[in-house]
């Protein structure tokens, strides 16, 4: 029997899949070891695994290095890959929003030209070019996205909002709401149909794991 690779989002997201891996019997102990080591694996249950930044995940499993990935929604759409997006798993729940100046609240149709700040271009040019209909310019910024109205260098921002605390703070307020967000399992499309049995336990064991912390 062929090894099941699994690539898994380096961070936070990390601890809470491996969490769930054990509960349906996957032995996730090298995973949680200090190792250097790149590829880890369950010998038992015939699974390797290795972590990546969130933002390669979809393409490990896009071109079939990794049979099922888990990655956060806003990297799943920013990044555009062909996937089969199968479970949503819940944790690291936050949403994607259009954030700017208490002024502009029901006003945003009111801006020309507008200037987006944001770390999430493609999700930004989806939402207002496709969405909305309108011309943007897209500023891309890798640092803290609410400084950017603040300093007169965009209009609005585009970007991850879970408490709202660090908007409310900076005087900014979410203006819409694109995209709930969450951790999602992903797999690759070919193998859905060569490794279809074995994924669709993982699947439902997680699912069935899922609804009993519902329950509980």
């Amino acid at each position: 029997m062929d090894f099941l690779t699994i690539a898994l989002s380096k961070g936070r997201l990390t601890d809470m899949t491996v969490e769930l891996l054990e509960a349906i019997g996957i032995d996730c102990t090298e995973l949680k070891g200090k190792t250097r080591k790149l590829i880890l694996t369950d010998a038992k249950n015939k699974i390797k695994f290795f972590l990546s930044k969130p933002s390669d995940v979809p393409t490990y499993v896009e071109y079939g290095a990794a049979d099922i990935g888990v990655v956060g929604r806003d990297t799943l759409l920013e990044e555009g890959r062909h996937l089969y997006e199968v479970l949503d798993l819940g944790f690291a729940a936050c949403r994607m929003v259009v954030a700017g100046s208490k002024e502009l609240e029901g006003k945003l149709d009111l801006l020309n030209n507008k200037r987006v700040a944001t770390k999430y271009p493609r999700i930004a040019r989806e939402y207002f070019e496709h969405k909305r209909k309108e011309s943007i310019e897209v500023i891309k910024l890798n640092g803290s996205i609410e400084l950017a109205p603040l300093v007169g260098l965009s209009e609005v921002i585009v970007d991850l909002v879970e408490s709202g605390r660090t908007l409310k703070e900076n005087g900014l307020v979410v203006l819409d709401t694109i995209a709930d967000i969450s951790a999602r399992m992903v797999v690759n499309r070919v193998s859905m149909k060569m490794k279809s049995e074995r994924i669709g336990s993982i699947i439902e064991g997680l699912q069935k794991e899922l609804e009993k912390r519902c329950e509980a």
